[in-house]
């Protein structure tokens, strides 16, 4: 079971995010943000490195009592950090927003410190994970999978994403194929087309070439 971290408004969970680290590759984690009153709250995910990450939703409102997921994408590094040490940080704000808000319709300056509004900071911290590190394999399923989920549940949710990748891989193969299809049943109508007509042109040369050797023939010559 993972750490979690609350303040008044909403409950973290895990308290940091685990990254299993490899070079040119992706790797996620998901946080998991519990709204803890009966308002609706809504929430905003800062980074101190937005080019490194990639995180959807960024902002989002969270219903009275439920929840939502958050999932944080590393993109894929280059080189290794120092001593495998990180020193992003994440803050993810939270503030109470008026009942039935969307967050379509959230304002500019919602999570602005004017004083006339709570807004409740939350700072995560970030940790890589080598594969050959014994927390590597302990710990996978947190980088992959954070909702406490059962693991025959993350499994099927792994099997499903493969799939329908695999879907995808397939439709655009089966789209490129029907393409190239189209490409050469074009250009075997346009080659007959072209060879009549050019036998045609050739035809008809020859027989007017025929014409005028027939009559040059039988024209008397001239005194």
């Amino acid at each position: 079971m993972t750490a979690s971290v609350s303040n008044s408004l909403i409950t973290v969970n895990p308290d940091e995010l685990r990254f299993q680290f490899e070079l040119e590759k992706q790797t996620y984690c998901d946080l998991k943000v519990l709204n803890n009153t009966g308002n609706y709250v809504a929430f905003k995910v800062k980074t101190t490195s937005p080019k490194k990450y990639f995180v959807r939703p960024n902002t989002g409102v969270v219903h009275p009592w439920d929840s939502c997921i958050i999932r944080v994408t590393l993109q894929a590094q280059q080189e290794y950090p120092p001593d495998m040490q990180c020193k992003d940080k994440f803050l993810l704000q939270s503030t109470i927003v008026n009942p039935n808000t969307d967050v379509d319709d959230l304002p500019p300056d919602t999570f602005n410190k004017d004083g006339e509004k709570s807004i409740e900071d939350m700072k995560l911290r970030v940790v890589y994970i080598s594969p050959t590190s014994p927390q590597g394999s302990t710990e996978g399923d947190t980088v992959k999978n954070s909702t406490q989920k059962p693991d025959t549940n993350s499994s099927e949710t792994v099997q499903r994403l493969k799939e329908e990748r695999d879907a995808n891989v397939l439709q655009t193969r089966q789209l490129q194929q029907e393409l190239d299809m189209l490409k050469r049943r074009r250009n075997r109508r346009g080659d007959p087309g072209f060879s009549f007509t050019f036998a045609m042109f050739v035809g008809l040369i020859g027989l007017l070439c025929g014409l005028l050797l027939k009559l040059s023939l039988s024209s008397p010559p001239t005194e």
